[in-house]
């Protein structure tokens, strides 16, 4: 029996639109051939200048799934890539779904312990990483199920004199591996498979495992989340609709990492099936983001709350053109509704015609579940659902569905949702549930409400939620409202344990540049709080620090900071 249509609240936003989004059974490999076709002499990557076409990145995938298959990597095999954003990167990443194997994305950053951890947990047998890691990835190899480790240099693809000149200034001081049947370079590698005759194109299913990622999950441990070939090809057809206005020949500036969901999937997969250049940097420099924006003029830029900030602190950005940009979107954590004016109003008076437009998403999910496009961009909101995509508001306690305005769980319904995660059936089943209407969501662990336009809005994760004698305090609100203070630069507010009101909050504050810690200010902030703020939600203390603690993704770690009062 066919499903009724049901309608909702931002369906206003696709009325010219078709809203069923279907994709066709294949690996995420066989999906991208398929939408490049008309591209071959397009840029794919530019990498410090360095265009590589998609005639020329094609030739290297398959020349790196030969070399795989050399080694003796198979089909349904887990292969680690642990790299910042580089041509060698991307190129591992399709030819080893091309052969049929599955991605581990893995932080470069992580500690030796962590490699091991996720390259164990994953069964990994080959590991391709930043040749930095040697001195990290010698310590434990032997312990995992690795036999060869793959190392590639972020000078690899350079152009000529820039390869020469990082090999002289940074190359030679590198600890580098000693001859060992562990360990091979990328050059090296990719001639392995020179004289391979075998097949080295699996066709998969849009149901198969295709890449793992790690993240916190929704209940603040860390997992391991799959992703099959359909969460990849499912993004791209929506995002046809929510970023209609790229057209092949595009660029978009690739700073987010890609062993983070964003940066793999919305900078770097959909952009090249969509004929759009994937700018790659390796390593985000705020001192010279100025220069970076000035030489690639990107159509798209994308980036986590932090880059906006360096942007608005760069006072060399005076001169820099923003007209050709057609989205500027930010992801990975909130943006302060002041925060997200003044990037506004600085885009204005660079020439743009476009706002922030703000996502809202999670690895469970494929990356975003909205975005502020189709004019559903408002101050405070994360735009109205992707294509396709259904958000419902559930409340935690009674698990009903609450209507307009009322704020309560986030569950989301999509084809790109997770298959679930790694090893962990009970964990999955918590998050994947099936709803009355025969689809099944993924429960973020976030709290959000719907406007009456459809546009949702993010409040803030369920775990941060502060409850002081019988109130619900929302830190972002809390911390939102502080950051409007002529004095605060920053705020991050976190519940402390209470002898008779359970929580109450308190506040870490950042002064703006310029402003001393003195008592006249001490008093404003104070007197401020309780002027904006009601009585439960005022902070009882207010710390002062020069910066914040923040998780390898760049998110501020409350909970370092929550553990840094615990222990007084």
């Amino acid at each position: 029996m066919e499903r009724k249509k049901e309608k909702f609240l931002w369906d206003h936003y696709y009325k010219n639109y078709n809203t069923d989004i279907n994709y066709p059974d294949m690996s995420l490999y066989e999906y991208m051939i398929k939408e490049t076709k008309e591209f071959e002499d397009y840029a794919a990557i530019n990498y410090f200048g360095r265009k590589i076409t998609y005639k020329i990145f094609l030739e290297y995938i398959d020349k790196c799934a030969r070399s795989f298959k050399t080694l003796g990597v198979r089909e349904g095999d887990v292969v680690t890539l642990c790299m910042p954003n580089t041509p060698e990167n991307c190129i591992a990443f399709f030819a080893i779904n091309k052969i049929g194997a599955i991605v581990n994305m893995v932080h470069p950053l992580s500690g030796e312990e962590e490699i091991k951890e996720y390259l164990n947990a994953t069964n990994s047998t080959v590991l391709v990483a930043l040749n930095q890691l040697y001195t990290k990835i010698k310590h434990i190899i032997k312990d995992t199920k690795v036999y060869k480790v793959v190392f590639a240099s972020p000078s690899d693809s350079m152009p000529v004199l820039l390869n020469g000149l990082y090999n002289v200034t940074r190359g030679r001081k590198e600890e580098k591996p000693k001859n060992n049947s562990f360990y091979i370079f990328w050059k090296e590698f990719l001639h392995l498979g020179d004289y391979y005759e075998g097949n080295i194109d699996v066709h998969k299913s849009c149901e198969d495992e295709a890449v793992i990622l790690h993240s916190g999950g929704t209940t603040g441990i860390p997992k391991s989340i799959v992703l099959p070939n359909r969460c990849f090809s499912g993004m791209n057809e929506q995002s046809k609709v929510n970023f209609h206005k790229l057209i092949p020949g595009d660029s978009v500036l690739s700073i987010l990492p890609m062993f983070h969901c964003f940066g793999l999937i919305v900078c770097m997969y959909v952009p090249i099936c969509l004929g759009v250049t994937c700018i790659l940097l390796p390593q985000f420099d705020a001192k010279t983001f100025d220069k970076t924006l000035r030489k690639y003029k990107p159509i798209v830029l994308t980036g986590v709350p932090t880059l906006y900030e360096a942007m608005l602190n760069n006072k060399k950005m005076n001169d820099v053109d923003f007209s050709q940009v057609k989205y500027v979107i930010a992801g990975g954590d909130a943006i302060s509704n002041q925060k997200n004016i003044e990037i506004n109003k600085f885009l204005r008076s660079h020439g743009s015609t476009e706002d922030l437009q703000q996502g809202y998403g999670m690895t469970e999910t494929s990356g975003p579940v909205c975005f502020s496009s189709m004019g559903s961009n408002k101050i405070g909101g994360v735009g109205c659902p992707m294509v396709g995509n259904i958000v419902r508001i559930i409340d935690p306690e009674t698990k009903k569905e609450l209507g307009v305005n009322e704020t309560g769980e986030i569950c989301v319904s999509s084809v790109v949702l997770m298959k679930g995660y790694l090893n962990n059936e009970s964990e999955t089943n918590k998050v994947l549930e099936k709803f009355s209407d025969g689809r099944f969501y993924v429960h973020t662990g976030d709290l959000g409400y719907i406007d009456k336009d459809g546009v949702i809005f993010y409040v803030q994760r369920m775990k941060r939620l502060i409850i002081s004698s019988g109130y619900n305090i929302y830190p972002q609100y809390v911390e939102n409202v502080l950051r409007e203070s002529p004095y605060i630069k920053d705020a991050c507010v976190v519940g402390i344990p209470h002898p008779y009101k359970g929580e109450v909050a308190k506040a870490f504050i950042i002064l703006k540049d310029g402003i001393e810690e003195s008592y006249t200010v001490k008093k404003h902030i104070m007197d401020y709080a309780k002027k904006k703020l009601s009585y439960y939600m005022v902070p009882r203390e207010y710390i002062y620090k020069d910066e914040f603690p923040k998780t390898k993704y760049m998110k501020i770690d409350y909970k370092k900071l929550q553990d840094e009062l615990l222990k007084k």
